[in-house]
């Protein structure tokens, strides 16, 4: 089946909120690779997602606030920390298009904890640090915890000029809709809706990164875009199994 049309906003409501959380200061760093390469690394029924023929991972770092479940307004301490994460892209069978997360570190336990027992995500528990203002962003990362232990990368951006109109790639790499995982033996999709990105170009001043070849992708050289974000709202629908509605 051809995948769903790439669209700035969501296509869908994803149902009553299982879980929100905003997302601040957001570097996005991606490389183009091989489908062939990273297509074991995707759940069952799903493929790496295409665009001229090539498809992307993911290196992004934020700082997550207010996490909160069932609606809920979220936690304003428990709920905000910093995250890392190492991401593919997807379509499944239906055409539906989609994050796969290969790892997601985050520096609150707790959170690490619940994710990892109850959702079933690749949480590692690590130390970060997202410093900055203005113009130039630092983020930095060690994983403590399941590990290996030691892993880390450090990436200094400086924000550009705001995209008005972005490209159809800065919208296949931002536009996403859907994240899908295997948990229990089944492929999963959780749908997420949230506002528009407001994007910028940004310049990438340093990179120093252990996480994308940790999480078994193959990369070389440095990241083919990088962009970054103020942020968004995001929340959530309920999870359901690849192949139904």
């Amino acid at each position: 089946m051809d995948a769903e049309p790439i669209t700035p906003l969501p296509p869908h409501d994803p149902g009553r909120t299982v879980f929100s959380q905003g997302w601040r200061q957001v570097a996005f760093l991606h490389w183009a690779v091989d489908p062939g390469a990273v297509a074991p690394l995707l759940p069952p029924a799903t493929r790496p997602d295409l665009i001229d023929g090539t498809t992307y991972v993911g290196l992004l770092g934020f700082r997550g606030v207010r996490a909160g479940v069932l609606g809920s307004p979220g936690l304003p301490y428990l709920g905000t920390f910093p995250e890392v994460n190492v991401r593919l892209y997807s379509v499944d069978a239906d055409g539906r298009r989609g994050i796969v997360f290969r790892s997601l570190d985050a520096s609150r336990l707790l959170p690490v904890l619940v994710a990892r027992g109850l959702a079933r995500l690749p949480y590692q528990w690590s130390s970060i640090r997202v410093t900055g203002g203005g113009q130039r962003w630092d983020y930095r990362v060690r994983r403590r915890w399941p590990g290996p232990p030691g892993r880390s990368a450090e990436l200094t951006v400086r924000v550009g000029e705001r995209l008005v109109d972005p490209s159809p790639l800065e919208l296949f790499l931002t536009a996403r809709w859907r994240l899908h995982q295997t948990a229990w033996g089944r492929t999963l999709q959780w749908p997420v809706e949230h506002e528009e990105w407001p994007l910028h170009r940004a310049e990438l001043v340093h990179l120093s990164d252990e996480l994308v070849a940790a999480a078994g992708v193959p990369i070389a050289g440095r990241p083919d875009t990088v962009h970054w974000s103020p942020g968004v709202s995001a929340r959530f629908g309920p999870r359901r199994r690849v192949g139904r509605a």
